[in-house]
């Protein structure tokens, strides 16, 4: 991918996050329940329509949350795609807490190699990529990431502030010091990636397009997203497209 590839997907990020504001800064999101009782918002569909035109010129077939209809016979053989999700923690949108990403990953033979997350009210923009490292734009300062040593004998781990189910908890257990770091969406990922985090447990559904791009940025930093049970590493484009439970870190 060319640097100018990168600019331009950063870009398409942007423009969506925009549109998502503008809604944001409304009064009326449009809300909506999808099948699974799961909210959709105006922002959701603005956003996926941006993405969707925006990456049209890369030629690459595009799955997001809001068009996942495509069946698995269509896509199976798909050796590059972009995995998209418009608004990643749309109950973060509509409580207004600012903890909601656009998330854009291209994938590759199963695998994420490049992705963005940007967090349009944090101003806060990351990126990268297996063989690009990782970065994060902040306002106008560009940061590269670099994977953090752990320099205290606290474990630092992500866990929901509402949903800390008994898996969780065991998995918390098992460490004699412990502090807890909480946030939305995508971000729970960025935690790890800016070093304000060591381990994120994830025994609770996902599905792909809610992990591939911070996947991504993560792969950028050599660290990997890996079933507990088997050790495997989470892979992508599923018959089935939910994510198996998982550790980072």
């Amino acid at each position: 991918m060319k640097a100018e590839d990168i600019e331009h997907i950063i870009e398409v990020a942007r423009d969506a996050g925009k549109a998502i504001l503008s809604i944001y800064n409304d009064k009326d999101f449009g809300i909506e329940l999808k099948q699974d009782e799961s909210p959709l918002t105006k922002a959701d569909k603005e956003a996926h329509k941006i993405i969707v035109e925006g990456l049209k010129e890369t030629k690459l077939p595009v799955l997001s949350e809001e068009g996942k209809s495509i069946p698995y016979e269509t896509r199976k053989n798909w050796e590059a795609f972009w995995m998209v999700d418009p608004v990643d923690g749309t109950k973060e949108f509509i409580k207004r807490n600012g903890e909601f990403t656009v998330n854009i990953a291209l994938i590759e033979n199963k695998k994420p190699v490049f992705g963005v997350v940007y967090a349009p009210v944090l101003d806060k923009l990351y990126f990268g990529g297996v063989g690009k490292g990782a970065f994060m734009i902040h306002g106008k300062e560009i940061t590269t990431l670099s994977k953090s040593k752990k320099n205290s004998d606290t474990v630092r781990i992500v866990a929901s502030r509402s949903h800390l189910n008994q898996e969780t908890q065991d998995f918390i257990d098992q460490f004699k010091k412990t502090s807890i770091v909480s946030m939305g969406s995508s971000l729970k990922f960025m935690l790890i990636a800016e070093g304000n985090a060591d381990v994120y447990p994830r025994f609770a559904p996902t599905m792909e397009w809610d992990t591939a791009a911070a996947h991504a940025v993560l792969l950028g930093l050599n660290i990997e997203v890996i079933e507990p049970k088997t050790k495997k590493v989470l892979n992508y484009n599923k018959k089935n497209l939910l994510n198996p439970y998982f550790i980072v870190g």
